[in-house]
């Protein structure tokens, strides 16, 4: 997306391409109704999402124009790109309805000492927030299996003794659009998190293009609205 100060952008004939970056552990409903949006009030203009990986030199992507915006929640985002929050989320855990651990409650020992899954992690050498918080409380967890995908995470939860935790609003609508068909619960962590944060990144270079400034307004009302919004897609 090539951006420009001088030309106000109209949103019914531009014919842009907006290239956003996200992790896939969003809230499921997220953008799927982002590209809803946007392709209503910008029928004419692309998007292409791009998943971050641990290799994503994001800050780079973003002062080159690659990508236009960045959706995530890393502990410490670069320096020198504008932020704006969207959302937060409560940090859960979900497990097997056949785990142990869905009837009875477990203490911080056996949490810590259960078998984790956890994702890799979106940007080189970090931790998430999970594993950033715990290591600031000097604790670690048993992390036995790591995946790329996000989205598949549940289905591997459900058929093993695996425990997967990220954020409520993943797991209930998860569970939610899946109607039952995995026996997944969600049960509450022994040890206290901060709410994940998530928001969007942008460089100075779009930061006053009438587009870039749109498309940036489009992401927070959507994010907005998910977040006032029933349980119902």
């Amino acid at each position: 997306l090539l951006f420009s100060r001088s030309h106000a952008f109209d949103p019914r004939t531009a014919r842009l391409t907006f290239r956003i970056g996200a992790a896939d552990f969003l809230d499921p409903f997220f953008l799927p109704r982002l590209v809803m949006r946007l392709k209503l009030e910008a029928p004419l203009c692309r998007i292409e999402i791009s998943s971050l990986s641990e290799h994503a030199q994001y800050s780079e992507q973003l002062a080159s124009g690659d990508l236009d915006i960045v959706i995530g929640n890393w502990p410490n985002p670069s320096e020198g790109l504008h932020r704006l929050s969207l959302f937060e989320d409560d940090v859960v855990s979900m497990v097997s309805q056949s785990n142990p651990a869905a009837r009875r409650a477990w203490d911080e020992r056996s949490w810590l000492a259960a078998e984790h899954l956890a994702p890799t992690s979106t940007h080189l050498g970090g931790r998430g927030v999970i594993d950033e918080h715990l290591h600031s409380l000097g604790l670690q967890r048993n992390i036995v299996a790591r995946s790329q995908n996000f989205g598949l995470m549940p289905s591997m939860v459900a058929s093993t003794l695996l425990v997967l935790t990220t954020g409520r609003h993943y797991c209930e609508r998860y569970i939610l659009s899946e109607g039952g068909a995995l026996k997944l619960k969600i049960v509450e962590c022994p040890i206290d998190f901060p709410k994940m944060v998530y928001y969007q990144l942008w460089h100075e270079r779009s930061h006053l293009a009438s587009s870039g400034r749109w498309l940036r307004h489009l992401v927070k009302s959507v994010a907005d609205n998910l977040r006032d919004s029933s349980s119902t897609p």
